[in-house]
């Protein structure tokens, strides 16, 4: 298994697998564990149903029972456009194969849309554990609103038998204040109904690109982005992982202190995702970060993505686009290389 994960890092191998972490020491952080839910999330103020949830997520899969997570998400027919989406692979306009493949991948759970899971609630809510995905940002309006829409209720992910709720907050945007309220009092009620809630911490503003330079997956401000997931009530974060660094200085704006660059960060991928864990209330809620959009080098890609997440401090990947818009027998292989990782004693915290 090494060896193929290895294979997969190519030149970056040395660099990802022998890498040590002088940063946030592992020691400081909350790892996950098959014993993850009993050390942590049993000292919190969730509801004993959110627990009982909690664990049905943990325990299915090739990961169960390890406190890793591997899910499929694909809202894309709305965050994307459904052609978009699935005009490279149609079969996924069924949403049925769609949790076939998170199915046949051994995933812990998938994520969708209302219309998405309620289409097959009642053949495979018990058979792999529903993540509702409640708010979207949908690319049909002209001229184009970049927003956070509630698509559907938390109540309705409790009829269909979800085990979890997801929602995306832009923060940045200047959307991000109602989002939060929004959303903190969505996960609330999730709660009350023993659903675990999963929040997309991403990142909107036009202002965070400086001089050509992205900050949207800057370590600071996604860092950030981070820790308001978690003040909100996130018992799972999702988010990109870092490109770069630097964002409040470049732009200007808000408070930071020089010593997350000099001390808490480097310029490694690795160091950058811890600082991101770190953020997660030092690991106490997990950390999932997104696969990213398909491309040439998917399967490298995505191995890469998760020896870093895994190596950080991290709790997973969340990874759709590279899964369903290849073959499904490919997506499977995919997602399988994403799990070994995980799975692969060798692989270990930096």
């Amino acid at each position: 298994m090494i060896d193929t994960i290895t294979g997969y890092l190519g030149d970056q191998a040395e660099s990802l697998l022998s890498h040590v972490c002088q940063t946030i020491p592992q020691k400081s952080l909350h790892l996950p564990g098959p014993d993850y839910l009993d050390t942590i999330f049993t000292q919190t103020d969730r509801p004993i149903p959110v627990l009982r949830s909690m664990a049905a997520l943990f325990g299915h899969g090739r990961l169960g029972g390890t406190g890793y997570m591997s899910i499929l998400p694909v809202d894309q027919g709305i965050e994307h456009s459904a052609g978009a989406s699935f005009a490279p692979n149609p079969v996924y306009f069924d949403p049925e194969n769609i949790v076939k493949l998170a199915l046949d991948a051994g995933c812990n759970a998938v994520a969708s849309t209302l219309g998405a899971l309620g289409s097959v609630a009642r053949k495979y809510a018990h058979k792999i554990p529903f993540i509702l995905k409640i708010n979207h940002n949908e690319l049909l309006s002209l001229p184009p609103i970049h927003d956070q829409t509630l698509f559907a209720s938390v109540e309705q992910a409790y009829d269909m038998g979800a085990a979890a709720v997801g929602a995306t907050i832009y923060f940045g945007s200047p959307e991000c204040r109602r989002q939060i309220q929004e959303i903190s009092e969505a996960f609330a009620r999730a709660h009350e109904l023993g659903m675990a809630c999963i929040l997309w911490a991403y990142l909107r503003n036009p202002g965070f690109v400086k001089d050509g330079v992205d900050y949207h997956t800057a370590a600071d401000l996604t860092g950030q982005a981070n820790h308001l997931a978690a003040t909100v009530g996130a018992d799972i974060v999702k988010q990109k992982q870092p490109t770069n660094n630097g964002g409040y200085t470049a732009i200007g704006f808000g408070k930071t202190d020089k010593r997350v660059y000099s001390e808490l960060t480097t310029d490694h991928p690795i160091d950058l995702t811890r600082y991101q864990v770190a953020n997660c209330f030092m690991g106490r809620i997990g950390l999932i970060n997104s696969g990213g959009a398909s491309g040439a080098a998917d399967f490298a890609d995505a191995v890469t993505t998760a020896v870093v997440n895994k190596r950080a401090g991290g709790m997973g990947l969340i990874s759709g686009r590279k899964a369903f818009q290849r073959p499904m027998n490919e997506g499977v292989k995919l997602l399988e290389a994403i799990q070994d990782v995980y799975l692969c004693p060798e692989v270990t915290i930096a």
